[in-house]
């Protein structure tokens, strides 16, 4: 099943698709939270929900004429993971990491899909990155198994993770430059894990600059797989519903491009991953 987040006189509905139609599923099935995050907090049974608005009559609206806010527009947390494809760790001229770099992102810098990415005032140098997103469904107890990580996930998504490259080499700690207003954008829509394979392994990934292939590969060769990161994320923090993994890019990001390929105004920016759909913002200076 498909999910998507959408906008309603400004405040964010949690929507069912039913091909390129939307149903609000709070109106539906008013037992379900408007809130992904608050939906699956409570435990409610998405999917025996969803199958109840498919089979009903509750309207519709066409997805392409709704205002999409970012998937979860207020996460748990926000973990990244840096260098999880050895060949964007290695263009950047650093060897297969032992441990993933990680670094979090605050909800200010998220963006939905179809609204513009802002290119900051104080810098030119702002990259694409085309990421998976997994959401966390159910509590993950501390030292989870491999084995039983992906039963805790209720879905997956498209993210890029937009970054400012000058800001984020400032300090050895990544987050200044990954939490710039407006340049986290999450969606269109979450599909739920019983529709991927598992941990969404072998999906094609790509990002578009401007209809030009900037990043081409497979969420197979990431470095840790969506179970190995939540067990290594349970060794050490309690990972709870409408928490959100972003699981790295692989190679082809703009910096380490000779000469280097910055997003700039009038530019659109495209993330598709097999099976899940295509996130598409366009840039625009920051006014």
């Amino acid at each position: 099943m498909k999910f998507t987040t959408f906008l309603l006189d400004g405040q964010p509905r949690l929507g069912l698709l039913d091909g390129n139609q939307v149903i609000d599923l709070n109106a539906a099935q008013p037992q379900v939270p408007a809130d992904l995050r608050a939906a699956l907090a409570q435990g409610i049974d998405l999917a025996a929900a969803a199958r109840a608005a498919l089979g009903s009559a509750a309207p519709r609206r066409a997805l392409a004429e709704l205002t999409l806010a970012p998937l979860l527009p207020e996460p748990g947390k926000t973990v990244c993971l840096g260098l999880n494809y050895f060949d964007h760790a290695k263009e950047g001229g650093r060897e297969k990491p032992e441990y993933p770099w990680l670094f979090l992102r605050g909800k200010s810098s998220l963006i939905g899909h179809g609204a513009p990415g802002v290119r900051p005032k104080v810098s030119e140098r702002f990259d694409y990155e085309a990421e998976l997103a997994v959401v966390i469904g159910s509590r993950v107890p501390r030292h989870v198994s491999q084995d039983a990580a992906l039963s805790h996930v209720f879905g997956y998504s498209v993210f890029n993770d937009m970054s400012v490259r000058d800001y984020q080499k400032r300090t050895p700690q990544w987050s200044i430059g990954k939490n710039f207003d407006a340049t986290g954008a999450f969606g269109p829509v979450l599909v739920s894990a019983d529709a991927l394979p598992a941990g969404a392994a072998g999906l094609r990934i790509q990002s578009r600059l401007n209809g030009q292939v900037m990043q081409d590969a497979n969420t197979a060769d990431m470095i840790w797989s969506v179970a190995e990161t939540i067990a290594l994320l349970s060794e050490c923090m309690t990972l709870e519903p409408g928490d959100v993994l972003v699981m790295g890019t692989p190679a082809g990001v703009g910096q380490a491009r000779t000469p280097p390929v910055w997003m700039k105004p009038g530019d659109t920016i495209e993330i598709e991953i097999e099976g899940i759909g295509t996130l598409v913002n366009p840039i625009r200076a920051e006014a």
